[in-house]
């Protein structure tokens, strides 16, 4: 029981990650109905801006805020210089898919130029060394606190697309932006505003994983295809589905390693196949 304790606390942990690094991916899907092929590439580049700031500054809260903050505008820019060119002009979506994985392609070459392709890895800030106890097991105070974090990012996000005028307009472009154009919304900066929202949140998912994982210049390519089964999982575009297919891959990858610890990746692929066999959609989908 302590061990079954154990890997759902883990689970639970890494499926809360999973969601939050795909709630700005599933952000960008349902704004600009585009699969944003160059999600992970921004995972990894907030990383290596994170682990940068650690080391130099050794303030693990420096990295959390300017890190997204720098992976956003680049977001931005990148929506304004390319994306934007595309919009309503590729019905079957190949040329945002090709330019998305040209991007992600080079970002990704860019990395190893400046930081070299040798992994890296951190510690822990000494404030999160150590485990807490809790009932019958001892559990690492840094996933605890991986754990708070990412649900407090969901709720904020959540809140704001919910419960704020800004949201509102979020809300109202997904489903008529030629309306809220009408209303002398600018559109455009919509758009960017949400692309770069995407992209913060695959950064804080890349600065968190610092301390469990390290960086190297190929961790964009691991997380990409989790965040995309996630995202199909829950339904396309849906934030709550994310959520939930999150924490459900999550605890489905750590129970896996009971069975194999090397093939425990596969556990993900081999659920969504089950569920979709029954729910094309996904489990919160509509489309």
């Amino acid at each position: 029981m302590d061990l079954v304790l154990l890997k759902l606390l883990n689970g639970v942990t890494t499926g809360v990650t999973y969601s939050m690094t795909t709630f700005g991916l599933a952000i960008i899907l349902g704004m600009l109905n585009i699969p944003n092929f160059a999600h992970g590439a921004f995972f990894a580049l907030g990383a290596y801006v994170g682990f940068t700031l650690y080391s130099q500054t050794e303030s693990f809260v420096l990295a959390l805020v300017v890190a997204p903050l720098a992976v956003a505008a680049v977001g931005i820019l990148l929506e304004r210089t390319l994306v934007k060119r595309l919009y309503g002009k590729d019905p079957d979506l190949s040329y945002q898919l090709l330019v998305l994985f040209a991007f992600a392609t080079v970002l990704q070459e860019v990395i190893i130029i400046v930081w070299g392709g040798v992994p890296k890895s951190v510690m822990a800030p000494s404030v999160f060394l150590g485990a807490v106890h809790l009932g019958p097991v001892f559990y690492p105070k840094y996933r605890l606190f991986v754990l708070a974090f990412s649900v407090v990012v969901i709720v904020i996000v959540v809140l704001l697309i919910e419960r704020t005028r800004l949201g509102a307009i979020i809300r109202a472009t997904i489903e008529k932006p030629n309306m809220v154009a009408m209303l002398g919304v600018d559109v455009r900066q919509v758009y960017a505003l949400s692309f770069g929202l995407g992209t913060a949140m695959a950064a804080v998912g890349g600065v968190l994983s610092l301390p469990l994982r390290g960086v190297h210049p190929f961790m964009g390519m691991d997380i990409l295809p989790v965040a995309f089964v996630v995202a199909v999982l829950g339904g396309l575009g849906n934030l709550y589905g994310v959520l939930f297919a999150g924490l459900l891959i999550g605890i489905a990858q750590e129970f896996a390693t009971l069975i194999d610890p090397i093939g425990s990746w596969a556990a993900g692929y081999v659920l969504m196949g089950i569920i979709l066999l029954f729910r094309p959609q996904g489990l919160f989908g509509t489309r």
